[in-house]
């Protein structure tokens, strides 16, 4: 029996599980921030703030290899720059998909919001708990790893809420 051997389209690496979940928070945070009226105005502004901040930090690195190194970087590391780091854009797809789909039903922005910001902090929490296994962490520890990531998730929630 053949055995299925999953597609991936990113690398599980320390730098892009980073960078994805530093792409949930600002993404959620951007959610949370918005006022637009449309549900696909929001996830465009999401995915817009999220490209910017992912071309400024590949940028940065660049900038400070050349510094460091005192010399040009080379055409390989640009493009390893410019071919990494992509989680911090692509970690919102399931979110704003929420987003849209939540809304596309007739249910109001501000639900279909907050149902995107519930799939960011079951998101995050997930992302906790993995970095306890890779962590090599007890079970208790990782509960509080998983309750640390969701945290930022809830106060997005309690943000949002709040403001709104």
């Amino acid at each position: 029996m053949a055995r299925l051997i999953p597609i991936r389209l990113t690398h599980d690496t320390e730098e892009g599980t980073a960078a994805g979940i530093y792409g949930l928070i600002v993404g959620g945070g951007m959610v949370v921030s918005s006022h637009a009226k449309r549900a696909v105005v929001v996830a465009v502004a999401v995915l817009v703030t999220l490209t910017v901040y992912w071309a400024a930090e590949r940028y940065a690195r660049i900038v400070a290899e050349r510094i460091h190194a005192g010399h040009r970087p080379t055409w390989h590391t640009v493009r390893r720059q410019l071919t990494s780091g992509w989680e911090l854009v692509t970690a919102s797809t399931l979110p704003l998909v929420v987003l849209l789909t939540v809304r596309a039903t007739g249910i109001k922005l501000i639900n279909a919001e907050i149902a995107s910001l519930i799939c960011t902090t079951i998101l995050l929490g997930v992302a906790g708990w993995r970095m306890g296994v890779g962590g090599r962490l007890s079970p208790a520890e990782r509960v509080v790893s998983t309750l640390v990531a969701s945290a930022f998730g809830v106060a997005l929630i309690a943000l949002k809420t709040s403001l709104h």
